[in-house]
């Protein structure tokens, strides 16, 4: 019998969302402003030998396949985000956005394009293009120890007090990127919305091997979280009566949660509903104990946005549309879903 602590991924559900993820890469690449065809795939060699690549070569391992990937990992990163959020708050419909953390990083990002591109300060050019991904990733990590530090003050060891924290300092930065919003010029509102309707298209082999590199780690700690955050599923006194540090754990799970809500809004902007619709799906489908929930949340995660992005690259070609667009109308029905079968448990 493995033991509470360990992760325990039984086959099911987890290789059918493998399966699928794994084909729906392997299509996604195929289709575009550009056909891929075998000849294009062989290129790779090329690549090894140090020639370049041409036509369908150069689209698919210099833009296709780099983004697909990276659409794969941020959306791993959401899926992971919100399995932890939903299991900190013990509330299926709980996801980063309530903490205030993604609005924290879009705060940040608005003020650097609003307010920080007309001073013109002496930054050399290759460092501009991590100007606004750096401001947003510290936007984010502001407001999780703001968070935590409010919380510890006014409502210690309170779950509920963190929460309702986390809902003021949403509300604190959503009117600071109105504000932005307001005093924008019409080149700077453009990027704003654009950028805040969110997108995938700065995916390369770069970001893409940060966000792996970000993930191991992180994953290696929620691993050592696994049987804490089932304790917690039982209440917070419970799991403090096991032996639970409530606190540490709280701590712990609302930092990796920045870390990855702000490196995925540094990146692509906001993303809506994947952290939201990912764990419940998974949850709805194999049960709640976290050491399936959480690596399932990741492959339903990428699963996702790798699908979302792939039809809003191709549905108005040669144009692209945003791809927050289709993951809020994926979420809309979604939460419909889930109000008609807790219909009998509302009444």
């Amino acid at each position: 019998m493995p033991s509470p602590g360990r992760v325990t991924v039984r086959p099911g559900l987890a290789s059918v969302l493998g399966l699928l993820l794994a084909l729906s890469l392997l299509l996604t690449v195929q289709y575009g402003a550009v056909r891929v065809n075998l000849q294009d795939w062989l290129q790779v060699f090329n690549l090894v030998e140090g020639q370049n690549l041409s036509g369908g070569g150069y689209v698919l391992w210099q833009l296709r396949l780099p983004r697909a990937l990276f659409a794969v990992a941020i959306g791993a990163a959401l899926g992971l985000s919100g399995a932890l959020t939903q299991g900190l708050f013990r509330n299926p419909l709980a996801d980063p956005n309530l903490l205030g953390i993604t609005a924290g990083a879009a705060a940040a990002a608005a003020l650097t394009i609003v307010v920080f591109s007309g001073l013109h300060l002496p930054i050399p050019a290759s460092w501009r293009m991590w100007l606004l991904p750096v401001a947003a990733f510290a936007g984010s990590l502001a407001v999780c120890f703001t968070l935590d530090s409010i919380a510890r003050w006014l409502s210690p060891g309170s779950i509920v007090g963190l929460l309702l924290t986390g809902i003021a300092l949403n509300a604190l930065a959503a009117s600071i990127l109105g504000l932005c919003t307001y005093l924008a010029t019409d080149d700077q509102l453009r990027n704003l919305s654009f950028w805040t309707l969110g997108s995938v298209s700065a995916g390369s082999w770069l970001s893409t091997g940060l966000l792996i590199l970000l993930l191991l780690p992180v994953c290696w700690l929620v691993r050592s979280m696994m049987r804490a955050m089932n304790a917690l599923a039982l209440g917070e006194s419970a799991a403090a009566h096991v032996g639970i540090d409530v606190r540490s754990l709280r701590s712990k799970v609302i930092l990796l949660v920045a870390i990855l809500t702000g490196f995925a809004v540094a990146w692509c902007g906001i993303i809506a509903f994947i952290s939201l619709i990912a764990p419940h799906m998974v949850r709805t489908l194999g049960g709640p104990d976290q050491r399936q929930v959480i690596p399932r949340s990741m492959l339903m995660g990428g699963l996702l946005l790798l699908l979302a992005d792939t039809v809003a690259r191709t549905v108005a070609i040669p144009a692209e549309v945003p791809v927050g667009i289709f993951t809020t109308l994926l979420g809309a029905p979604f939460f419909l879903i889930l109000l008609r079968n807790a219909r009998g448990r509302l009444a």
